[in-house]
């Protein structure tokens, strides 16, 4: 929970959405796994649009939330700083 982050996606999800994110760790972002092993200073989280069913021939996706994660992602990438 102390990563920087988790501190610029919260506080770009506060300010386009008007809310707080909900942060919680679940059984899923495949990705951070994989790449926490060889890089395990890497700071990184895990979001994305709305699935259902996933991995199953009955997937499905909110289309409206792709929009939504694609704007946030934006925004996001917009706010990280140079390091």
């Amino acid at each position: 929970m102390d990563s920087s982050i988790l501190k610029t996606t919260s506080d770009v999800y506060k300010k386009k959405f008007g809310k707080v994110p909900e942060v919680k760790a679940i059984h899923a972002g495949l990705e951070c796994g994989i790449l926490g092993g060889p890089y395990p200073n890497l700071d990184m989280i895990s979001f994305g649009p709305t699935i259902k069913y996933p991995h199953s021939p009955d997937e499905k996706v909110n289309v409206p939330s792709v929009k939504k994660f694609f704007d946030f992602l934006c925004e996001t990438l917009k706010q990280i700083p140079a390091k």
